[in-house]
């Protein structure tokens, strides 16, 4: 049995001065939302585990500095700010890229978008994109968002998703 632990983390925005001010990120600056978000990332998740990103990691360049400093092996489903080629981001260090929703374990669809499911639906639905609007609730019986704001810019273990939505 592997000790290999699952994380969700989207709308890092590393980098992203911009995404800073207009979120309202309590930080003073880049440098120090880069630098707690990535001594965050560590505390919780070890260099065997896996991170699945589901977009808009962060300003355009700073990929590969950024990945290389983080723990775990990165799965990356794109957003709508990574604009880059899919090898660009294998080079920066993604263990894998995906361009569109990737159905996890059967039931999951992940995605960067929220992706309309209901009880009526066979899956349930992780996503990002949405930060912190008010029109898109954390958490649900079919859904749950990652995006950074809204899980204290911290990845979120699979296992918490699953009580979460249970309860």
């Amino acid at each position: 049995m592997s000790d290999q632990r699952i994380f969700f983390i989207a709308d890092t925005h590393f980098g992203s001065d911009a995404v800073r001010r207009y979120e309202n990120r309590p930080f003073n600056d880049t440098e120090e939302m880069d630098r707690f978000m990535t001594d965050r990332w560590n505390s919780v998740v070890r260099p065997d585990d896996i991170v699945w990103h589901l977009g808009d990691f962060g300003a355009e360049g700073c990929e590969k500095l950024v990945v290389s400093k983080l723990n775990g092996n990165i799965l990356f489903v794109r957003g709508n700010h990574d604009t880059e080629s899919n090898s660009y981001y294998r080079q920066a260090g993604f263990r894998e890229v995906y361009d569109y929703p990737v159905l996890f374990q059967g039931f999951w669809l992940l995605s960067h978008d929220p992706q309309y499911v209901s009880e009526n639906t066979p899956y349930a639905n992780i996503f990002g994109h949405v930060h912190q609007n008010p029109m898109y609730l954390t958490c649900g019986r079919h859904h749950f968002c990652v995006s950074a704001e809204r899980i204290d810019y911290t990845p979120i273990s699979f296992d918490e998703i699953i009580k979460a939505v249970r309860e």
